[in-house]
């Protein structure tokens, strides 16, 4: 199938790996990209679509798209565009393209949802309702220097504060569905790992399973803090470079620091090399978690302020 562009659309594949790693440069996402490391993971996983444009003999834009919600509900991931190219116009003729293919395929979705890591537009606003947002700290360091940041941290932190628990899928998976979670802690009654926004509902939580995440909140039952911790996975930024990334729900700063602490104890004998730590958290406690995470163990941050954006629309 063409259009105005001459581009024709297929379902990728394995062997368009190298095809699609053209697509991306090692600037983009400030050298955090996460396709080069997911995209043969989304080739195999149940409910999701990976969509490519062509133009003559290359790959000129990627979109993915997942089904959640017991398939009512897609959540747009993924998009790219080849770098002579952006600014093209491409990206919104793939992302209609996508978006028929939903339709004509899946019929019973009726919403979209997708992540944004920049303040919407009003244009867009008007197009999507704003239905959470988090706040991001963004630190790096060597592996070898997380202890001395452990350390430090502990240090700042109360004896009694220190005994967050280490969840089993079970455990999470209950708290999850609890009304106490979702009326009390969660963005928006949104479940966000990484950039990836979910309802909280029986349906979903195979997806979560999938993400095999180290869930850890301050106590078992009815939690002031609650936080998914992903595994390492490598990114462009340095040739030893991972990324992890940490969504913690709860407005109590003093339970958030602790179950941060507790995910870095946890996280620590899993990595080498260099570590890039993405942290999101409700707005309000942005400000003194920041502060919480000031150091002198050569953990430096990324960046100031800034936020992922979770926005849906009917379909």
């Amino acid at each position: 199938m063409g259009d105005a562009f001459g581009l024709v659309y297929c379902l990728a594949k394995e062997e368009d790996y190298e095809q699609v790693m053209k697509i991306c440069t090692s600037k983009d996402y400030n050298g955090l990209d996460y396709l080069p490391a997911f995209f043969h993971r989304w080739l195999k996983e149940p409910g999701r679509i990976v969509l490519l444009a062509w133009m003559k003999d290359r790959v000129v834009a990627l979109e993915s798209a997942l089904l959640v919600d017991g398939g009512q509900t897609v959540v747009f991931q993924g998009r790219r565009v080849v770098s002579d190219l952006r600014g093209s116009g491409i990206a919104g003729v793939l992302h209609s393209h996508v978006t028929s293919y939903i339709r004509s395929q899946y019929p019973e979705v009726c919403a979209v949802r997708m992540s944004r890591g920049d303040h919407p537009s009003e244009r867009i606003l008007s197009k999507y309702r704003l239905v959470a947002k988090e706040a991001i700290v963004s630190v790096c360091c060597e592996a070898a220097d997380l202890s001395a940041f452990i350390t430090e941290l502990r240090s700042k932190t109360h004896s009694s504060c220190r005994g967050a628990v280490t969840l089993s899928q079970h455990q999470a998976e209950t708290l999850i569905l609890s009304d106490h979670v979702i009326s009390n802690l969660l963005p928006g009654k949104t479940i966000i790992n990484d950039w990836e926004p979910l309802k909280p509902v029986e349906a979903n939580l195979e997806v979560l399973r999938r993400r095999e995440l180290t869930f850890i909140a301050d106590h078992e039952s009815e939690p002031s803090a609650l936080s998914l911790g992903t595994p390492p996975y490598a990114v462009p930024y340095r040739h030893d470079a991972l990324r992890v990334n940490i969504n913690i729900f709860g407005h109590n700063l003093v339970s958030v620091c602790a179950v941060f602490l507790a995910q870095l104890e946890a996280l620590q004998p899993k990595v080498t090399g260099f570590l890039i730590l993405q942290t999101y958290l409700n707005p309000a406690v942005w400000e003194g978690f920041r502060q919480f995470c000031q150091n002198n163990s050569r953990v430096s941050f990324l960046r100031d302020y800034w936020e992922d954006v979770i926005l849906e629309s009917d379909l």
